[in-house]
């Protein structure tokens, strides 16, 4: 399947709440895992992708570190507005390795997803690569 959360596809950050000039947000669509986003901490902490054309989403994977708890909506406006709820997820706890978790999206179309960190286990958390699928 293609990943359609790459930039070299045409993917974009359009909006990150934070940003480290060493872990900067564009890291998170590079396609490559040792690369990342860094949060600045305090909650909540978003980002939004934008597509290069609104697609049929079936899943999103997320790598990631320290997050707990994590909520993804979707936009179908060409603007990055009018954003609806699609899924929330506690994720698991995991010590000294990503935490990988899948969003079954069955069919959901969008132009934008917004993913947003509303808690972490530790202050600051790091957004290692999102595939969409």
């Amino acid at each position: 399947m293609i990943d359609h959360a790459l930039g070299s596809l045409g993917a974009q950050i359009v909006l990150a709440a934070s940003s480290d000039e060493n872990h900067p947000p564009e890291n998170i669509i590079d396609g490559n895992t040792e690369t990342f986003w860094m949060s600045t901490g305090m909650f909540p902490q978003e980002f939004i992708i934008r597509f290069a054309e609104s697609m049929k989403i079936a899943l999103v994977t997320m790598h990631c570190y320290n997050v707990k708890t994590l909520k993804i909506e979707k936009s179908i406006s060409d603007d990055a507005t009018d954003f609806e709820a699609i899924s929330e997820k506690e994720f698991e706890h995991t010590e000294g390795h990503l935490q990988t978790n899948d969003f079954p999206l069955n069919g959901t179309t969008a132009t934008h997803l917004r993913f947003i960190v509303t808690s972490g286990y530790d202050h600051f958390v790091s957004v290692h690569r999102v595939s969409v699928e």
